[in-house]
């Protein structure tokens, strides 16, 4: 198959949706309110680039390669990350929607969760190592065997996960959200 290299290059409004598109390499480019809603972009290669504003729900990254990429503003919703390469694998995420996504057994060390919704989403076996999660509603989102060592949950908010179910060592919590950890035990905190 054919390759078709993108460098430094804008893709402003662009329709990409249900599309099955060729292989691509995209390296230092940005998308600006680009869709690609259900769009297969299965094998691409993505490198330092910028998206903002993007809808990229129930796209399909079967070892798609994102490395070092920025989301900015973009709808996330139900994305299957861990199918993602995990050659270089680096991303981080402002003010996006990523419910019901799926970071199984990734790993995220330093991983910048930035004003986003993460509901229902699925950190199993994730490597979240200094992540951070500021302002993110984390309701529903499972952790379980996760790394968590210190990752910031300080300004975080509805989490909830069993701390002898994944490794905190260092992790930071704060008042009220810290009151998540305790849920299993089914106390009242006054």
């Amino acid at each position: 198959m054919d390759i078709t290299l993108h460098e430094d290059q804008t893709f402003d409004n662009i329709d990409f949706s249900e599309k099955k598109l060729s292989k691509k390499e995209y390296t230092g480019c940005t998308f600006i309110n680009c869709n690609f809603t259900k769009a297969d972009i299965s094998q691409f290669d993505f490198l330092d680039c910028i998206f903002k504003g993007c809808n990229l729900s129930l796209a399909i990254m079967e070892n798609t390669g994102l490395k070092n990429i920025r989301f900015t503003d973009c709808k996330l919703t139900g994305i299957d990350f861990s199918r993602c390469s995990n050659f270089l694998f680096a991303v981080s995420f402002e003010n996006s929607p990523l419910d019901y996504s799926s970071f199984f057994q990734k790993k995220m060390k330093k991983t910048v969760f930035n004003g986003c919704s993460i509901k229902d989403a699925d950190f199993t076996e994730t490597d979240l190592s200094m992540a951070n999660f500021k302002n993110c509603d984390l309701m529903n989102a499972a952790f379980v065997g996760s790394v968590l060592e210190k990752t910031d949950f300080r300004t975080a908010r509805n989490y909830a996960f069993d701390p002898e179910m994944n490794k905190i060592k260092k992790a930071k919590f704060s008042y009220p959200g810290v009151t998540g950890l305790l849920l299993k035990y089914d106390i009242e905190i006054e």
